[in-house]
């Protein structure tokens, strides 16, 4: 075997370790839905408060990004990944004084740290995955990575809803359950740290890949299929969280709160966790995981759809589906209110990886610089969950809803301008999977 084989074959062996990284920042993710409605409790937060929780946390994206780059640049992508799992790391132990302080601030500050770490494994992990194996089968193995990324998802909530929102937690007035499972991600991320240490050796070629230009330039949003771009993926992280962070605080309404208990019963009772999933905050936590389990489910059935159909097109049907959903869940009550929202995660899954793609074909040589763009767009998750927050003070939270409706829109109408070519920038061809990196 030739030494260049050799390398191709140990660089292919890591891609497996590589997908747990997608599953823990996927995890730890998703399990900050369950701290919202928790501090906004224990703290008496009104609804633009609690999402500040949110605004912590992907406030991230937007100061770390760049300087995620620059370090990958320096270290390569395995001891880039040391890295952000150690600032990861850092994020999680912090949750430990902030719930024996009991201090707001301090849990904001814990949530940004982990964050910070989230985005430099993001920066690193996506192009690495693309890079371990042939490139035919990029897509292939970024699809694998994330439906694991959405499977972590998918059991954060419940583990939070175990943990932080039980009966037990709930009696503990200084919100010392909320560090728990947090300080078992520390342990996952330790364990993690070590073994990419170890394995560091093995990076070699891979860093030789990377792209020599990865400043970041205004100059690349003259390409208006980009620039909408940014605009979409703006939008859709901001409502995708912002549906996410409001679902327990939603489902507990009055409206929803029967239909939510019961199925939240029936659940528990499924997992034979009915002695510790027994407050409605507990319930409408666990069924969060079903709004995160639909974007796994709907990834699967993305791939294979994408190989058939324009991107464009899907991302227009999946938007004004996910809008139409939402309206429904506003206009209704009970059970048909909380199955619609519940739906919405479904018409999730294929937004982020197809804007990305779309928005980024063509480019060429400014692909670094358009993929950048994209990724400090994820800031729309510090923004309108805020925005959604502020209204739900104003309104309700049922009227807030229309903040998120408003964003698929947007991306309707984004899709469908791709979809029929009407953008500069050259069009994603039928059949093109998504390529994109995981926003979880």
């Amino acid at each position: 075997m030739s030494t260049a084989s050799a390398h191709n074959k140990s660089m292919t062996s890591l891609a497996p370790i590589v997908v747990m990284l997608f599953f823990a920042w996927g995890f730890a993710t998703s399990i900050v839905d369950a701290v919202i409605p928790k501090l906004k409790e224990q703290f008496s937060l009104n609804y633009t408060e609690a999402m500040l929780v949110q605004f912590a946390f992907f406030l991230a994206y937007f100061v770390v990004s760049v300087p995620a780059g620059a370090l990958l640049a320096r270290l390569g992508y395995l001891r880039g990944i040391v890295a952000g799992l150690s600032i990861m790391t850092l994020g999680c132990l912090l949750f430990v004084p902030a719930s024996s302080m009991g201090l707001f601030g301090a849990f904001l500050l814990a949530l940004f740290v982990m964050a910070g770490g989230i985005t430099v494994l993001q920066v690193a992990a996506n192009p690495l995955m693309s890079l371990l194996g042939r490139p035919e089968t990029a897509s292939s193995r970024l699809n694998l990575a994330q439906a694991f990324n959405s499977f972590g998802t998918t059991i954060g909530p419940i583990l939070g809803s175990v943990f932080i929102l039980s009966k037990a937690a709930d009696g503990d007035a200084s919100a010392r359950g909320v560090h728990v499972p947090f300080l078992m991600i520390a342990g996952l991320l330790i364990v993690l740290a070590v073994l990419f240490w170890f394995l560091r050796g093995r990076e070699g070629a891979a860093t030789d890949q990377q792209s020599g230009s990865s400043g970041l330039s205004l100059k690349v949003l003259r390409h208006s299929q980009l620039a909408l771009g940014v605009v979409s993926i703006f939008v859709y992280v901001g409502a995708e969280v912002s549906i996410g962070s409001a679902m327990v605080n939603y489902l507990i309404l009055d409206r929803t709160r029967d239909a939510a208990s019961e199925l939240g019963t029936w659940f528990a009772g499924l997992m034979h966790l009915h002695d510790v999933l027994n407050t409605p905050e507990s319930k409408a936590a666990v069924l969060v995981s079903l709004y995160w389990g639909g974007a796994m489910v709907g990834r699967f059935i993305g791939s294979v759809v994408l190989r058939f159909a324009r991107p464009g097109i899907v991302l227009m049907a999946c938007s004004l589906a996910a809008a139409l959903l939402v309206s429904l869940s506003m206009a209704s009550s009970g059970t048909m209110a909380m199955v619609t929202i519940l739906s919405v995660g479904l018409c999730n899954s294929i937004m982020f990886p197809t804007i990305f793609t779309i928005a980024i074909d063509g480019l060429e040589e400014e692909t670094p610089q358009g993929a950048g763009m994209l990724c400090l767009a994820i800031f729309g998750g510090a923004v309108v969950p805020m925005i959604t927050g502020k209204v739900a003070d104003m309104t309700s939270l049922v009227l807030a809803f229309i903040v998120p409706v408003a964003c698929y829109l947007i991306i309707g109408g984004y899709g469908l301008l791709t979809g029929l070519h009407l953008l500069s920038g050259k069009p994603a061809a039928k059949g093109s999977a998504p390529r994109a990196v995981s926003m979880h």
